[in-house]
């Protein structure tokens, strides 16, 4: 009964979601269509979560972990593409701020939580945890640096720096999926964990992965049509709406299949999902942005606000400290979702 309702909303929620961007006003207000759109991507995303982990049953913990990590990014991949495409990179640059502390804090936070109301201590691998710690340090450096250096810098000098650091944080990037994934791959995994039975069988869980990220797609666009004038009505700044709302929805997917691997034991896997994604977004989808933006014409430069940087350094920070020691409790949970909580108060007075 449970997995027909889900299949009811997904399907109900996405047709009327299309029905309201493309009938549009007075029938469906902004506010209207805004809503039924998050319903659909939170469904959606739910989808690619489930689809994501029945692939992962099949091609192993690690590469697991990557995938549910890459699919469960594809949300905010697409919606970033197309607010670049429209030239809104404020909003741009808050949604990449937004998924990165979202997937540290939120996502991460949940998933400790969750995972911990059931388990007293649950462990996860201590050198990979030390190792992703690093490399977001190196996000939060990569990112410093161009804002840093703006003031002296002409637009199209910030441009070409912009671009020159996103080819090397891609780089970066490659490196460390060969380095976790083949050279060290022994001494970053985990305790392999029995899996229960996979959702559907191989070719089926491919081909929904495939769906669902079509689906995402779709409903991304329309999403996207209905910020401006949903921000404008509500007085709703760009930071915030780009750092929490969009980040929120589009984190839907790595909330369930997070949370699911935590309330499993895995926390590991899940540990991989949230930090592992939100490495994704800094050292792969924002240069690659950076990149799509240029081809476009009009270059996105990596030129962050001093409140953006403040929380992806505070999130990396608290992320880090409570990750380090290769363990976690419940009320580390909390404290993860405090400091979110935190933040996006600060965001919505901005």
């Amino acid at each position: 009964m449970k997995r027909y309702g889900f299949t009811i909303g997904l399907i109900g929620s996405f047709i009327l979601s299309g029905v309201a961007h493309y009938v549009g006003a007075p029938v469906f207000s902004s506010t209207v269509q805004f809503l039924i759109a998050s319903l659909a991507i939170i469904f959606v995303a739910g989808f690619l979560g489930k689809a994501t982990e029945s692939v992962a049953h099949y091609a192993g913990e690690r590469m697991g972990g990557f995938l549910n990590a890459t699919f469960g990014n594809a949300a905010e991949l697409i919606i970033a593409f197309f607010l670049v495409k429209d030239g809104m990179f404020d909003v741009v640059k808050a949604s990449i701020t937004g998924s990165i502390i979202g997937n540290m804090l939120l996502v991460l936070g949940l998933s400790v939580l969750i995972g911990g109301l059931k388990y007293k201590e649950q462990r996860f691998n201590v050198k990979l945890a030390g190792h992703s710690a690093s490399l977001m340090m190196l996000a939060v450096i990569a990112l410093f640096i161009p804002a840093s250096f703006a003031r002296s810098f002409t637009k199209m000098e910030t441009a070409n720096l912009s671009i020159i650091v996103s080819v090397i944080l891609i780089i970066a990037y490659l490196l460390w999926l060969f380095f976790s994934m083949v050279t060290h791959k022994n001494e970053l995994s985990d305790e392999v964990v029995e899996h229960g039975e996979p959702a559907w069988s191989k070719g089926t869980s491919v081909l929904f992965l495939i769906v669902a990220t079509v689906m995402v797609g779709f409903d991304s666009e329309w999403l996207v049509g209905t910020l401006e004038s949903f921000s404008h009505q509500y007085g709703l700044s760009e930071l915030f709406v780009g750092a929490f709302l969009i980040a929120i929805v589009g984190n839907a997917a790595e909330h369930s299949a997070a949370i699911i691997m935590a309330r499993k034991n895995k926390m590991g896997a899940a540990f991989e999902i949230a930090v592992g994604s939100s490495l994704q977004i800094s050292l792969f989808v924002a240069p690659v942005l950076v990149l799509v933006s240029f081809f476009f014409g009009k270059t996105m430069d990596l030129v962050f606000t001093s409140f953006e940087l403040v929380a992806i350094g505070v999130a990396a920070f608290i992320a880090k400290s409570i990750s380090q020691d290769g363990t976690t409790t419940w009320y580390e949970g909390v404290l993860l979702l405090v400091v979110y909580l935190i933040l996006g108060i600060a965001f919505f007075l901005v």
